[in-house]
């Protein structure tokens, strides 16, 4: 399943700073536009991983996995 998600982005002074809408905690600061972009994909790939393991750890044993679409 392919998922958009939305970053807001400004440079303030020599620094990209950027943020993802949709995760808590994924932000990011670079010096370039580019490198501010793949350290956002990398950190929100790391935070979804991060954030299925521990629904998985919590749910134990015995659960579903089901897709929700919005």
């Amino acid at each position: 399943m392919n998922r958009t998600y939305t970053a807001v982005i400004k440079q303030d002074a020599e620094w990209w700073i950027g943020w993802i809408e949709e995760v808590p905690g994924v932000n990011c600061q670079e010096s370039s536009r580019e490198g501010l972009l793949q350290s956002l994909r990398e950190t929100l790939i790391e935070a979804i991983d991060l954030n299925r393991a521990d629904a998985l750890d919590a749910a134990g044993t015995r659960f579903e996995e089901l897709p929700i679409a919005l």
